[in-house]
């Protein structure tokens, strides 16, 4: 197994609070890893500390080959990201906000790329209008096209669809599926475990920033069990424990 994600005790804490308690995670190359948990369980600060946007207070990680620590601008490079919450720049158009990540990650062919998006995802309409009129579901289409126009190995992505409608979710999970059948690796935060259960091929879940459990989503149906049940009884455990 080819490990893209290897976390070992990972921490941060701000003050006495530890938004992440020691995490040893590992994500293998291919699959679709989804790590879930309550609201202010850690999820996003995850993302922040293995994408190299802020530093541990303690243990390590290693994504693609590379330290979080000693490589943040490498990791950031190579991999695809979209935030908790969608901030494209607003004073740029749409088209002119993925041109400047084109020029930015030295895309030769990104005009290309960026209509091969406006077309993926239905806001061809929206190329000519400044970021700060979209709505929160375009403006969640636009950030989805610049995590993804440079075909990254590996893409971490915070509550994927909590801005689409049923129609967008449903195009956006296809596109999930088929780009881990290529080989590259997603790595979401959700909250929403119908859809994690669904779409996911492993997962984790943390709560109080504690990892709680980790492993592959097919290992439940083997126990006659179902995510949404599975988390409940964990987190309800790691509530009163």
């Amino acid at each position: 197994m080819t490990e893209v994600i290897a976390a070992s005790e990972l921490s941060k804490t701000y003050g006495e609070v530890k938004a992440v308690d020691a995490v040893t995670l590992s994500v293998r190359k291919g699959a679709l890893f989804g790590l879930l948990g309550p609201n202010g369980s850690g999820k996003t600060t995850m993302i922040k500390l293995l994408t190299g946007q802020i530093r541990p207070t303690g243990g390590s990680a290693v994504v693609l080959g590379l330290d979080i620590v000693k490589d943040p601008i490498g990791i950031r490079e190579r991999v695809g990201i979209i935030p908790e919450q969608e901030t494209p720049p607003s004073f740029l158009t749409a088209t002119e906000y993925l041109d400047f990540v084109g020029a930015v990650r030295k895309i030769p062919d990104a005009s290309e790329r960026a209509e091969e998006w406006f077309d993926l995802l239905e806001f061809k309409d929206k190329r000519n209008v400044l970021c700060k009129d979209l709505s929160r579901g375009t403006r969640q289409k636009l950030m989805f096209a610049q995590a993804f126009i440079h075909g990254p190995v590996l893409a971490l992505i915070d509550e994927p669809l909590i801005n689409f409608d049923p129609i967008m979710q449903d195009l956006v999970k296809e596109y999930l599926a088929d780009y881990v059948k290529k080989g590259r690796t997603i790595f979401i935060s959700t909250h929403i475990l119908e859809v994690a259960e669904e779409i996911c091929s492993d997962f984790a879940i943390l709560h109080r920033g504690r990892l709680l459990h980790s492993g592959p989503v097919a290992d439940l149906a083997l126990r006659n069990e179902h995510l949404p049940g599975f988390f409940l009884s964990l987190v309800r455990e790691g509530r009163h424990a």
